[in-house]
């Protein structure tokens, strides 16, 4: 039974780069709750935050860059190679993470909470838990993915890879085995099965349902709609984006999409994600004929609302300057033009560098005054 009363929370952990979260990007889908405890650690320990100096003290200042922030990377290639450093670390974050962990499972309203932690089953955070998810991967595929989308060197990913248990260890508490060896379609079948067993024992967790203004539908998209919205997107840019039902699928492994409805006819589309507690939307898209102002205030409303309901705190838009110009529009919206620096919350900054695209603007809204956050400080 789950630490918190009329919740049901899954634990989901794996070995490194066995896709974990993608599979809690699936269940956020579906309509859970995700949280990503391995970002909460880092967040633990970042300038400001409770566990700063703790580092510091325990492992030196040079662990610092030029900023005076903790260099996770160095930080990192000592700790995964040397396991009396990791377990310092672990004892400074931890408590913290477990902290900023039930601050968040209180506050959403979400019914199904997902728990990503590569380290859930070595610490306490699996007794928190209703049932135990495991995603399993070739480590031939782990080290891909690691040296394909992390950066590292073949040394530091292998590094990594070997100074984690054995998947067997994990397996054998899981209840339920998540093989995600091939494609998105493969992952999401399994995931969907098990999530239909949860739901059908609990039918009142559902995803959150359409919502009408005026003429116009907004909903958020499931994997079933990644046929038309394939469509969609290669339409509106005239083929420059040619995308197919795969395309779309594997692009639910990272976001999430609003889809606006008129007569039954798709009529405008928004690509977004929730990470590390802040909202990055990378895609708008209204067709020729619909009134601007009312279907982008219709689907980023819906955005906001679901983003504050997952915690978020603030909202980041990329966009091109074409639609970016339209300042007056924006400025309704309550969205502001802003530089990197203008920000001045690093993890607001790191999103923004992690993610915005070339040849995009920038536009910020704040959502919350209360960072999530404050209660670890």
């Amino acid at each position: 039974m789950s630490a918190w009363r009329g919740k049901y929370a899954i634990g989901l952990t794996g070995n490194i780069a066995t896709g974990k979260s993608v599979v809690r990007k699936m269940l956020e889908h579906l309509g859970a709750y995700g949280i990503d405890a391995d970002v909460l650690s880092n967040r633990a320990i970042s300038k400001g935050s409770p566990g700063y100096q703790p580092v510091i003290d325990t492992f030196g200042r040079w662990v610092l860059d030029a900023n005076e922030e903790i260099n996770r990377k160095k930080l990192g290639n000592l700790v995964f190679s040397n396991p009396e450093a990791m377990a310092k670390l672990e004892e400074i974050v931890h408590p913290l993470v477990r902290q900023a962990l039930d601050v968040l499972a209180r506050r959403t309203k979400q019914r199904v909470i997902v728990i990503e932690a590569i380290k859930l089953l070595e610490t306490d955070l699996h007794t928190m838990c209703d049932q135990i998810w495991v995603t399993r991967a070739p480590s031939a595929l782990q080290l891909e993915r690691l040296l394909d989308k992390r950066n590292l060197s073949r040394k530091e990913a292998q590094d990594r890879i070997n100074a984690q248990a054995p998947a067997t260890q994990k397996l054998t508490k899981a209840d339920v085995v998540i093989e995600n060896d091939g494609p998105f379609e493969k992952t999401w079948d399994q995931v969907y099965q098990a999530w239909q067993e949860i739901t059908e024992a609990k039918p009142d967790y559902r995803p959150a349902p359409a919502q009408t203004v005026g003429q116009i539908e907004v909903r958020r998209a499931t994997p079933e709609d990644a046929d038309q919205i394939a469509s969609y997107i290669t339409e509106y840019t005239g083929g420059k984006r040619r995308m197919n039902k795969s395309d779309v699928m594997a692009a639910f492994g990272e976001k999430a999409y609003m889809l606006l409805r008129s007569d039954e006819e798709m009529v405008g589309l928004l690509g977004w994600q929730v990470e590390n507690l802040i909202t990055r939307v990378d895609d708008v898209m209204l067709k020729n004929g619909m009134a601007f102002q009312n279907g982008l205030q219709a689907m980023l409303s819906y955005v906001e609302e679901a983003s504050r309901e997952l915690q978020s705190e603030a909202a980041l838009l990329f966009l091109p300057p074409s639609v970016a110009q339209h300042e007056n529009l924006w400025g309704s919206l309550g969205y502001k033009a802003r530089t990197v620096k203008d920000l001045g919350v690093r993890a607001w900054q790191d999103a923004v560098m992690e993610s915005m695209p070339p040849g995009t603007v920038l536009l910020f809204k704040q959502l919350r005054k209360d960072r999530v956050l404050r209660p670890m400080q």
